[in-house]
């Protein structure tokens, strides 16, 4: 083997046993706990997906996060990045989420991700109530028109 692969087999091991036992978390706990993702398991598909990176490498569900981290998450069209800052197991309140990551998500992106929820639902006065029924075919007439062109 060369050295730089000797070098990168110790530096993988010493972040896989680095910390103690009781301080590991998986990247897809630690996804879900922080609330990145609803749920353990389309946090565990994402990874498998290679829709989660660390440090510039594709991650499995089970690959162990440590403090300074760097995860980027794919929900396209955004993209999405994290500094992790402690690494927790439990998860916490949308709150106390800040504790534990740093959003370092560049500006660009989250203007990518309002426009993407705010064209999914369109807008409508408050009060109005439900569409009609002719009104929902414009509505639909309308999106089919935009994204057809």
């Amino acid at each position: 083997m060369a050295a730089k692969d000797l070098e990168i087999i110790r530096s993988i091991r010493s972040n896989t046993f680095a910390m103690s036992e009781s301080n590991q978390v998986r990247i897809d706990k630690f996804l879900w706990s922080v609330r990145i993702f609803k749920t353990r398991s389309i946090a565990s598909e994402a990874c498998r997906k290679g829709r989660v990176i660390i440090n510039d490498h594709p991650v499995k569900p089970s690959r162990t996060v440590l403090p300074d981290d760097i995860i980027t998450v794919k929900k396209l069209p955004v993209i999405f990045k994290y500094r992790v800052i402690t690494p927790v197991q439990n998860r916490v309140s949308a709150k106390l989420a800040g504790n534990y990551i740093e959003d370092m998500t560049p500006e660009a992106e989250k203007v990518k991700h309002e426009m993407k929820r705010s064209a999914l639902h369109g807008f409508r006065e408050k009060g109005l109530g439900r569409p009609t029924k002719k009104e929902r075919r414009d509505i639909d007439r309308l999106f089919d028109d935009f994204i057809g062109q």
